[in-house]
C-alpha cells in the first residue's frame, strides 16, 4: 500500500469540502460572532437613545462623532447658582434661601437683633472684636436697616448694615473669620436754587422757598458771625441760596451743602462762597477771600429769645440792682450749648449762683463762661481742649435761675464785654497759594447765583 498516497488523499478529502455542504463553525468562531452581534446591538440602542434625547430645534447638537456624543452625555453640567440681589455668596456655611431684613427701632441693640433673627451670638462676638472696622455697629439709630443671610446651622454667612442711604457695611464669613467692606453708594449731585423775601420770619420764608430746617440753619451758621438773626432781621430782607441736592436711583435722598449764598439785611449785602482746598478742607469765604467764620460764635445756643441783656438790672431772685455781666438766652431744657471758640476748659463744676458752669480759655486774651447748665456733655472735663461749635453741655436752670436759659459771658483780658456788640476777631483768610483758584471759582458761582436770582424774580412776577 502506498501510504503516502493514502495520507494525501485523505487530507484532501477533509480539506476540500464537498460542493453544496457547509461545515459547522468552530467554537472560537462562534464566540467571536456572538460578541460582534452584541457590540453592534449595543451601539444601535445607544444611538437611538442619544438621538431621542437631543432637542430637534438644535440640529447642531447631533453633529459630530460618536465619541463626541458620548462625551456630551457623560459630562455633568453644573446647576446654576441661586441668584442674589446682594451678590455672590462667600465661602462658609450653606446660605439660606431668603434674606431676613430688620429695621432698627428705638431701644434696639445689636445683640437683641441677632436674637430676633436667630443668629449665632458667637458670630456677633467675633464681629465686634474686629475693632474700629465694626465700631459703628455700637451706635444704632432708628430706621437703620440690617440684612442677614444665615446658614442652616444659624451661622452668619453675610450681614449688610445700611448706615444711611449712601453708606453701608458688608460683613462676609471668610476663611473661618469675617471680612468687613465699607460701601459708598454714588449719588447724583444736582445744584438747586432757593430765594425769598422775608415777611414775618426767616424760617417761614425759607420753608416757603422749599428749604429744609437743616438748610436754613446752615444759612444762619454761614452769616451768623456778621448778622444777629435774633435782632437784625427786618421785614423785606432777602436771601438767595445755591445748594446741592443728592439723588440715588432718581430719588431725592437729602440736601448737600450750600455752595453760594447772599443775604441782604437793612440795606447791607453779605455774600459767601464755599471753597475746598487741595487737602479737602472746606470753608466759606467772602468774595475777596476773607473767612466768613470768626474766632468766636456770636451766639453759642439756638434760643427762643433773649431774656436778659448785658448791663445793670434788677436781679429776679435777689431783688436788687446789680450788673448783669452777660446775656441770658432762653431755651428749652436740654438744648445743646456749643463752645463759642477753640480753647481749653479751665473750670467745670458748680459755681455759686451760676449753678453748673463751664469756663473756656481761648489763647491768652479771651475767656467765655456758660452757666445754669442742666448737665455737661460726655467727655467734657477740666483741661479738655474743645473746638468751636463742639457741644459742651445742655441748657437748664441750675443755680439762681427762674427758668431754663443759658447765661453767657465774654471776657477780654479779664474784663466783661457785651457778647452782642463786641467786634469779634476774624479767622484766617484763604491761603495765598489758593487765592487765584478761589477767585476764578467764586466768580463763576456768584455769576450763576445772580442769574438764578434774576430768573426766580422774573418767574415770581
Amino acid at each position: 500500500m502506498d501510504y503516502n498516497s493514502f495520507f494525501t488523499k485523505d487530507y484532501k478529502s477533509r480539506a476540500e469540502p464537498h460542493p453544496g455542504r457547509r461545515l459547522p463553525l468552530s467554537r472560537v468562531q462562534l464566540v467571536l460572532v456572538l460578541c460582534l452581534v452584541g457590540v453592534v446591538g449595543t451601539l444601535l440602542s445607544f444611538y437611538v437613545e442619544t438621538s431621542a434625547s437631543i432637542p430637534t430645534e438644535s440640529p447642531s447638537a447631533t453633529t459630530g462623532t460618536a465619541e463626541q456624543v458620548l462625551r456630551q452625555q457623560l459630562t455633568l453640567t453644573p446647576e446654576p447658582a441661586a441668584a442674589s440681589t446682594l451678590g455672590a455668596t462667600p465661602s462658609g456655611p450653606k446660605a439660606a434661601e431668603n434674606w431676613q431684613t430688620i429695621t432698627v427701632k428705638s431701644g434696639d441693640s445689636l445683640s437683641g437683633i441677632f436674637t430676633r433673627v436667630g443668629a449665632n451670638q458667637t458670630d456677633l462676638g467675633t464681629i465686634m472684636s474686629l475693632g474700629k472696622e465694626t465700631r459703628t455697629l455700637r451706635d444704632l439709630l432708628p430706621n437703620q436697616r440690617f440684612r442677614f443671610n444665615l446658614g442652616q446651622d444659624k451661622q452668619l454667612v453675610t450681614l449688610v448694615y445700611d448706615i444711611d442711604k449712601t453708606h453701608s457695611l458688608r460683613i462676609n464669613r471668610d476663611h473661618g473669620g469675617f471680612s468687613v467692606n465699607p460701601i459708598t453708594h454714588d449719588v447724583d449731585r444736582r445744584v438747586a436754587f432757593a430765594g425769598a423775601s422775608i415777611k414775618s420770619s426767616l424760617f417761614e420764608a425759607g420753608s416757603e422757598a422749599g428749604m429744609s430746617d437743616g438748610l436754613i440753619m446752615e444759612l444762619v451758621a454761614i452769616f451768623g458771625w456778621d448778622i444777629d438773626f435774633a435782632l437784625d432781621i427786618r421785614e423785606g430782607d432777602q436771601f438767595s441760596v445755591m445748594y446741592e441736592q443728592h439723588y440715588l436711583d432718581g430719588e431725592h435722598i437729602n440736601d448737600g451743602p450750600i455752595i453760594a449764598a447772599e443775604f441782604v439785611t437793612q440795606g447791607k449785602t453779605y455774600k459767601a462762597v464755599r471753597y475746598s482746598d487741595a487737602a479737602g478742607r472746606s470753608e466759606y469765604y467772602s468774595p475777596d477771600g476773607r473767612s466768613m467764620r470768626k474766632e468766636f460764635l456770636r451766639t453759642p445756643v439756638d434760643f427762643r429769645r433773649i431774656s436778659s441783656r448785658f448791663g445793670s438790672r434788677k436781679h429776679p431772685i435777689l431783688n436788687r440792682i446789680r450788673m448783669h455781666k452777660g446775656v441770658d438766652y432762653s431755651a428749652p431744657v436740654g438744648t445743646p450749648i456749643k463752645a463759642s471758640g477753640d480753647g481749653r476748659i479751665v473750670y467745670r463744676g458748680i459755681k455759686g449762683g451760676y449753678g453748673r458752669t463751664i469756663i473756656i480759655k481761648h489763647g491768652g486774651t479771651y475767656t467765655t463762661l456758660y452757666g445754669h447748665m442742666s448737665r455737661y456733655a460726655r467727655g467734657i472735663s477740666n483741661g479738655k481742649s474743645v473746638r468751636q461749635g463742639q457741644v459742651i453741655g445742655y441748657v437748664g436752670q441750675s443755680g439762681l435761675a427762674t427758668g431754663p436759659h443759658l447765661h453767657y459771658e465774654f471776657r477780654v483780658a479779664g474784663v466783661h464785654r457785651n457778647p452782642l456788640t463786641i467786634k469779634l476777631p476774624n479767622a484766617q483768610p484763604i491761603s495765598t497759594q489758593y487765592i487765584q483758584d478761589f477767585q476764578y471759582h467764586a466768580g463763576k458761582l456768584l455769576a450763576q447765583l445772580d442769574m438764578n436770582r434774576e430768573v426766580h424774580m422774573a418767574m415770581s412776577h
